[in-house]
């Protein structure tokens, strides 16, 4: 039998790791990591799942849907209202690309350091 894993963490590479982690706060409303700093910042949800943010220096970010800079992954956030969630976090800071693949079930967003995520209609 294989052993038990539970994903405990995911991190994000960024040029800059305070701001990305504001991003996604506001977006997430989840907990600022305590021992966030310029190089390493973070938040914490109440189940224990951590996301970080990563600084490296000469960072490029992904491209989309060129493939120049390969997005490698990227976050799918469950939404109850695709047209509402898009809009605040346009506010917040994300873009959005020309290129929809599905715009009536998700939309492709781009967060402030370049990665593409996605909002995806429950149900």
């Amino acid at each position: 039998m294989p052993p038990q894993m539970k994903l405990s963490a995911i991190t994000l590479d960024c040029s800059d790791p305070l701001a990305l982690a504001a991003f996604y706060q506001q977006a997430t409303g989840l907990e600022p990591h305590p021992k966030s700093d310029a190089d390493f910042a973070g938040l914490n949800r109440e189940d224990g799942l951590f996301i970080g943010f990563q600084r490296v220096d000469e960072y490029r970010a992904p491209r989309w849907p060129d493939q120049t800079v390969p997005q490698q992954f990227h976050l799918d956030f469950d939404v109850d209202d695709l047209d509402e969630a898009e809009a605040w976090l346009l506010d917040l800071g994300a873009s959005k690309p020309e290129y929809q693949p599905n715009e009536d079930r998700w939309r492709v967003l781009i967060d402030p350091a370049g990665h593409p995520f996605c909002l995806t209609a429950k149900g």
